[in-house]
């Protein structure tokens, strides 16, 4: 690659890294999945159309296709547990990038039973990078062109860096929303505790101790005591109160 290549590399690079930071929070997991995939294929040369494969309780799921054609590949993939994207999040290369340059030709063979569709919707080649950034295979990106032979080694270097972009992006996307669900978590155990210690006259110890128990009580998770709770004096709070002034 000569050095005029290289310095398009990274400026295609960094051109979807701004575009994909330039969202207004990274918390939302699906706006970071859509920015992903339309960064993806805008930048990357050859692709025509492109989506994610996610996979979520041993299903693979197509998220942000860019059009119902790519879905439907997407969901055939599955289907026949067969394609290029079940290889990238299965059994990908060092780079983590899988490559069929024509689905009509020799890579038909590789993919018998996918290859066919793929060809009559009118994409022959399809390029699937796995986005994994703590070792586990959660989601490939699919790239798919209408011209065999499309990607070169430019496009395949410029997807894996992609990828390893991409995967760190989602991996900070996938924390941030579990991290948010902790504290709303903590935030409504905190209101049911201030409740019981209202009612009830207790301190901030016994309080959280009688969630604990109700919890193991109901075989309920802690969370879920809470959300009831504070849900149920919420709800007795909002009834108009009768004749005599008392709810």
């Amino acid at each position: 690659m000569d050095p005029r290549q290289h310095d398009d590399l990274v400026t295609a690079l960094r051109s979807a890294a701004r575009s994909m930071a330039s969202r207004p929070s990274l918390r939302d997991l699906e706006e970071t999945l859509g920015q992903i995939v339309t960064s993806a294929v805008a930048t990357v040369p050859g692709v025509d159309a492109g989506s994610i494969s996610l996979t979520q309780n041993g299903q693979v799921e197509t998220r942000h296709p860019t059009s119902e054609e790519i879905s439907k590949l997407d969901r055939t993939q599955s289907e026949l547990d067969e394609g290029p994207c079940l290889t990238a999040l299965a059994d990908p290369p060092d780079d983590g990038v899988v490559i069929a340059q024509d689905l009509a030709g020799t890579d038909a063979q590789r993919w018998p039973r996918f290859a066919p569709h793929a060809v009559d919707a009118g994409y022959r080649a399809l390029m699937s990078t796995q986005l994994s950034a703590d070792g586990s295979p959660r989601a490939a990106l699919n790239l798919y062109s209408t011209t065999a032979h499309a990607f070169d080694d430019d496009a395949r270097i410029l997807a894996g860096l992609f990828g390893i972009q991409a995967s760190l992006l989602l991996h900070g996307a996938d924390t941030a929303i579990h991290l948010q669900r902790a504290v709303d978590s903590r935030d409504r155990i905190g209101q049911a505790k201030g409740i019981l210690m209202e009612r009830f006259s207790l301190d901030d110890e016994a309080a959280f101790q009688m969630l604990v128990k109700s919890s193991q009580d109901t075989n309920m998770k802690l969370t879920d005591v809470a959300r009831w709770l504070t849900s149920e004096v919420g709800r007795r709070s909002a009834r108009p109160a009768d004749g005599d002034g008392r709810p």
